[in-house]
């Protein structure tokens, strides 16, 4: 269990050569819940206006969804089985018209993934073991997928967020893990807002002020930034 005070996330220069980018901040004393009525009508206001913008010919022209299938590339992995994240998320509301649900903390977030094109993510702090580094794997790490029951190999030299007991908590920005998901009972939550070299400094910092202002709007709590590019 992580001491919410004393938590920290760090990158390594490896990682930041490959043109990654993005934002670390927590976020404490969450009241997170099922669902909340004025969050749900504002949220289907903005997919309804998204799903208009949003096209098959946008995501494959879009720089920022360009820039992580890029980041992908200098990793050696396959953007065919590796998608990001946001592309995924777009993907979804164009096939299906909407995206899941899942509670009020991570609905919130995937919101501002759908509107910036970032991969946004949320981990349960108390559930991390020690700290966090972004850094490049070396085949040795654990990784047990979201919505999965066994563990997954990750070869070496791709890039993923590592606790300090050495298992994956993000893999690129594909998939989360089963250890660090978020729930209705979480009070202290690790969030990652990442991009690419497509973004600007300021890009990141207007997504993670979204990200902030929304969730404490309808969540409460108290933010703490842990490493953001300069401005």
């Amino acid at each position: 269990m992580t001491n919410t005070q004393q938590f920290n996330c760090s990158i390594t220069p490896e990682v930041l050569a490959l043109g990654l980018t993005g934002s670390f901040l927590t976020i404490s004393a969450l009241q997170n819940k099922e669902y909340d009525k004025e969050f749900d009508a504002y949220r289907l206001e903005v997919l309804k206006n998204l799903k208009e913008k949003y096209s098959e010919h946008f995501i494959q022209t879009d720089p920022i969804l360009e820039g992580f299938r890029q980041l992908h590339t200098k990793a050696g992995r396959s953007n065919r089985k590796y998608i990001s994240s946001p592309e995924n998320l777009i993907g979804m509301l164009l096939r299906t018209g909407t995206i899941p649900t899942i509670n009020l903390v991570v609905d919130i977030y995937n919101l501002v993934s759908l509107e910036t094109r970032l991969a946004l993510g949320a981990h349960d702090i108390s559930k991390i073991s020690g700290n966090v580094t972004l850094r490049i794997t070396n085949g040795t790490e654990k990784f047990l997928p979201l919505g999965k029951n066994g563990c997954e190999v990750v070869g070496s030299g791709e890039y993923g967020y590592v606790d300090d007991s050495n298992e994956i908590i993000c893999r690129l920005e594909y998939r989360q893990v089963e250890k660090t998901k978020v729930g209705l009972d979480i009070k202290d939550c690790f969030y990652i807002i990442q991009g690419n070299a497509a973004i600007s400094s300021d890009y990141v910092h207007s997504a993670t002020q979204r990200l902030v202002g929304l969730t404490k709007q309808y969540c409460g709590g108290k933010e703490l930034m842990l490493w953001e590019p300069k401005r």
